[in-house]
Parts: C-alpha cells; structure tokens; sequence
C-alpha cells in the first residue's frame, strides 16, 4: 500500500508539476487508524488555506495498520511512503502519537488521540515521562499539546525540558462534541430511532478486559435499541469482517464504523454502557449517563478512574479551555508555519450525522 515515490506536490521536483506554487508543507503521521481520525478534526482548521499543502504518511515500523490506508484514501489525502516521507523536510508535522517522532523532519506539534494526556490504564508512569518525551537528549515536539492545566503541572516534575514545548489547548474532540449537541435529533434520526425510543450504547476499548471481549452478554440482551463503537484497534487487529461475524446473531445492533460516527451516537444516546476506555469519558463529559461494564485497573485519580467512581464535574477535568481547542490549535500551528492566521474566526464544527 505504500506505493511508489511521488514527484509532486512535495520534494525537490515538485515545482514542476503543481497548480499551487509555494505552499508551506504539512506532514500528518498516521500510524494507525485511531490518530487518523484525531487528526482529521486538527486538519479541519487549515482546510481552506491555499497557503498549505498537506500529504500524510503511515510508518511502517509497526504491524497494526489495517484500514489506515484506506481510511486516508477514502479522506482524498495524498499518502507518502514512509522511505520518501522521512527524506523530506515539512514545514509542520502533525501527529497524534510520540511514535516514530525521530524520524520525521520539521517542527512536530503532537496531541493526544484520546482522553487527556495522562493515560489511564497505567499504573506505573502517566504517559508524560522524560523516556517519551525526549530522543537523543532532546524534546522531540516542538509543540506538546495538552488538555489541561494538571497536565502541566504533572510535566513540570517528570519532564521540565518539555515545559517550554507544552501548549494547553483543551480538547478539540470534547469541543466538537459541545458544539454538536444541538443536533442530538438528527442523529438519533440518521441511526434510525423512532421517537420515544431507548438508545443504549455499548462502548469497548480494546484488549481482553474491555468490553467487547468480557461482556458478550451485553450484545445479546435488552429489548432497547443497541449502538455499538468497538476500538479501532480491535478491527485492526482481527478485520472488519470477523469483528461483523462476532455480532451476526444480532441483526439488529446498530454498528458504528471505526472511522467516524461514534460521536454522533453518543450524543443521541439515552445511556452509553462501558469500560474505562476514552468513549465513556466523553459521554460523562457531555453529561450523558453512563454505567460501567468492566472494572480493569487504573491509575488513580485519573479520569477513567473519576467515572467509575461517578465522580462529578468531568468535563472540568477533561479539559481546562472548554471550547477553546480550535483557537489555540490553529494559533500554534500558524506559529509553526511562520504564517499569520486566516482572518474568519476558529471554531469546533459540528460532527456530521453519519448513516451507519
């Protein structure tokens, strides 16, 4: 899937074929699906700014990569191979993983693909620890994007080289989540609910003790409609056809791809059921009830711990700048660039009401 090398509209050669002469150069790195989408909500802040070309790749320094391809491919975004994207210069990189940082060329402004920047599930570490943040001896984003104040305090002790590198953003996804529960209506239309209804959405991350692989039962049982969002990364790993054949016996769930569309169904949903992966934070966030399926260890005090013990306030713990991602970001992407901003105002738009 990778391809061969391309002359344009990148490189020394690219002069020479494209329309638009003179762009700045902006790298996203995909190494799996899950980035992707994050990445797709960051790209909506320079999508119509004819000063920036933007072409993406996917490292192949990791095996779990099904469906990114086609993902991007489905996006329109031109793909690199990885060989040629790290033989070139980018005027910004974009990424939302620390992986595969050292390898690429250009200023990196790298955020989380989840909830916070703190993971959860460890119990040693916190996701901000100098052995990630640092190759060679050096910070390797030029921007660390984080969610919430905490956050910095949390870098200040573990990784003070970092500080100077960090930029408290908030959450675009929790924005875009805000700014798109006026249309709660439509999406419970687009999945099919009659009014009056019950939504009931069934979340799971991914490995053993995640939902889908420890609560089958909850697929099978109900006389309410059933959204499911499964993990990325578990159609990744065992393909969208076997992940479908597991929930074949049940015609009548309402499956939500991987790529987009689960957060439309959380907002039109009635309860969403889970473990402590990302998606029942959101839906705590947004002030959606959510009962858990699983209790898999966490970090304490993290924020998939404060929903299992149904502590109040998450939003305020997800994100210290409710909806002010989208200035923030695109502020500190033009900073990188060397380019003023565009003079319309940023905004979060509204997720779109996908048909499963």
């Amino acid at each position: 899937m990778n391809g061969a090398w391309l002359d344009a509209p990148v490189g020394p050669r690219a002069d020479r074929r494209v329309t638009v002469p003179g762009c700045r150069t902006v790298l996203a790195l995909v190494p799996h699906l899950v980035a992707g989408t994050r990445l797709m909500d960051v790209l909506e802040l320079v999508k119509a700014d004819q000063r920036i070309q933007v072409v993406c790749t996917v490292p192949d320094t990791r095996g779990i990569s099904y469906g990114t391809h086609e993902f991007l491919q489905r996006q329109g975004l031109l793909t690199l191979p990885w060989r040629q994207a790290t033989g070139l210069e980018f005027d910004l990189v974009l990424a939302a993983s620390r992986r595969d940082l050292e390898h690429v060329l250009g200023p990196v402004l790298v955020l989380p693909h989840g909830a916070g920047a703190l993971k959860s599930r460890r119990l040693t570490g916190h996701g901000l620890d100098r052995h990630e943040l640092m190759r060679g001896g050096r910070v390797t984003a030029a921007a660390l994007i984080l969610s919430h104040d905490d956050e910095l305090r949390v870098l200040e002790r573990s990784c003070p080289e970092a500080v100077p590198h960090a930029v408290v953003a908030g959450d675009l996804c929790l924005d875009r989540m805000r700014a798109s529960l006026p249309g709660r209506a439509a999406y419970r239309t687009a999945l099919g609910i009659e009014p009056g209804e019950t939504l009931v959405t069934i979340t799971s991350t991914w490995r053993p003790g995640s939902t889908f692989a420890s609560r089958p039962d909850l697929y099978r049982t109900g006389d309410f409609r059933k959204a499911v969002i499964i993990h990325p990364t578990t159609w990744s790993v065992h393909g969208p056809w076997q992940v479908r054949a597991w929930l074949a016996d049940r015609p009548d769930l309402i499956v939500i791809p991987p790529e987009e569309g689960w957060r439309a169904a959380v907002i039109a949903s009635d309860q969403v059921i889970g473990d402590h992966g990302s998606v029942t934070q959101y839906a705590a966030a947004i002030g959606v009830p959510v009962q858990l399926a699983t209790r898999a260890p966490v970090r304490p005090d993290s924020l998939a711990d404060l929903v299992a013990r149904g502590a109040p306030g998450i939003a305020s713990r997800l994100s210290s700048r409710p909806d002010q991602a989208p200035t923030i970001l695109r502020a500190t992407m033009y900073r990188l660039l060397g380019l003023p901003e565009p003079a319309h105002a940023a905004r979060a738009e509204p997720v779109a009401a996908h048909h499963v």
